[in-house]
C-alpha cells in the first residue's frame, strides 16, 4: 500500500497517529495492521468511552471510528470531541447504509463515511484524503500537487496549470478536478462525484455533473490533447495520454 503514494507524515516530520475504535477486536486489529503499513503509528479502542480516553492521550491525526457500539456511539464520541475543541478529522465506520444515517454523521462533524463491508484499501484512501485536506500533514515528495501529464493542482494555493498555462476555476469545479485526479484513470460516476463534491447532496441531480464536467473541458482540454474522458453509461475519469 505505502508503495504507491508519497508518504503522509506529521507537519513536524513524525509518522502520523491514527486511532481506530470498533467493538470487535477481530476488525482493529486488521485495520491496525494496515495502517501500520502505511508507516503510521495506530492505537486502538474497544469503545466509545475509551476512545475518548486514548484521544486525549495519543492525540491522533485522525479517527476511524465505529457508529454503533454498546457504551457510546461514534456520533457522540464525536460530538464531545468538538465540544472539547478537537477538530480531529474522522471517518466513521457504519454497517448502515441509509442516507439519514450518512447524513447524520456529517451533520455532528465527521469528514467521511465507509459502509461495512469494506476494502482496507478504501479506508486507508479516506484517511489520506481527510488528512490532506484537514492541512495536519506533509508529503516528503510532492507538496500537496496533484500532476496529471501537464496538468497540475496545487491543494494549498487552489493553483491549476496547463503547461504553462494557469486556469481559473470556480470552487465547485475545483474540487471537481481535485476530487478527479486523486482518482486518476478510475472510472466515477454521476452519483459518486454528486456524493463526494457537492457536499453530499443526495437530492442533487446528476445533470449538474454533465454540466460542471463541460465547463471543466472547456478550461483544461480545449485545444489541447484531452485529459476527461466520458465512459458511456459509467461516469467519468481523467487520465494522461497513452
Amino acid at each position: 500500500m505505502s508503495t504507491e503514494h508519497p508518504e503522509l507524515r506529521r507537519a513536524d516530520g513524525e509518522p502520523l497517529r491514527i486511532l481506530a475504535v470498533d467493538d470487535e477486536p477481530m476488525l482493529t486489529d486488521l485495520l491496525a495492521m494496515a495502517l501500520r503499513m502505511e508507516g503510521w503509528e495506530v492505537r486502538t479502542a474497544a469503545s466509545g468511552l475509551e476512545a475518548l480516553t486514548v484521544a486525549r492521550e495519543f492525540e491522533p491525526d485522525a479517527l476511524v471510528l465505529d457508529v454503533m457500539m454498546p457504551d457510546l456511539d461514534g456520533m457522540s464520541v464525536l460530538r464531545r470531541l468538538r465540544e472539547s475543541g478537537n477538530l480531529v478529522p474522522v471517518v466513521f465506520l457504519t454497517a448502515k447504509d441509509a442516507v439519514a444515517d450518512r447524513i447524520a454523521g456529517l451533520t455532528a462533524g465527521g469528514d467521511d463515511y465507509v459502509t461495512k463491508p469494506f476494502s482496507l484499501e478504501e479506508v486507508i484512501a479516506r484517511l489520506r484524503a481527510v488528512i490532506r485536506r484537514s492541512g495536519q500533514s506533509r508529503t516528503e515528495h510532492e507538496q500537496a500537487i496533484l500532476r496529471v501529464a501537464d496538468l497540475s493542482l496545487n491543494e494549498d494555493s487552489h493553483e491549476v496549470l496547463r503547461g504553462d498555462d494557469e486556469i481559473e476555476l470556480t470552487a465547485t469545479e475545483f474540487e471537481l478536478l481535485r476530487f478527479l485526479m486523486r482518482n486518476e484513470r478510475r472510472v466515477l460516476s454521476k452519483a459518486q462525484i454528486l456524493d463526494r463534491v457537492w457536499s453530499y447532496d443526495f437530492g442533487g441531480k446528476s445533470s449538474v455533473v454533465e454540466l460542471y464536467i463541460s465547463y471543466l473541458r472547456k478550461k483544461i482540454d480545449a485545444g489541447r490533447t484531452p485529459l476527461l474522458h466520458t465512459v458511456r453509461g459509467v461516469g467519468y475519469m481523467i487520465k494522461a495520454p497513452q
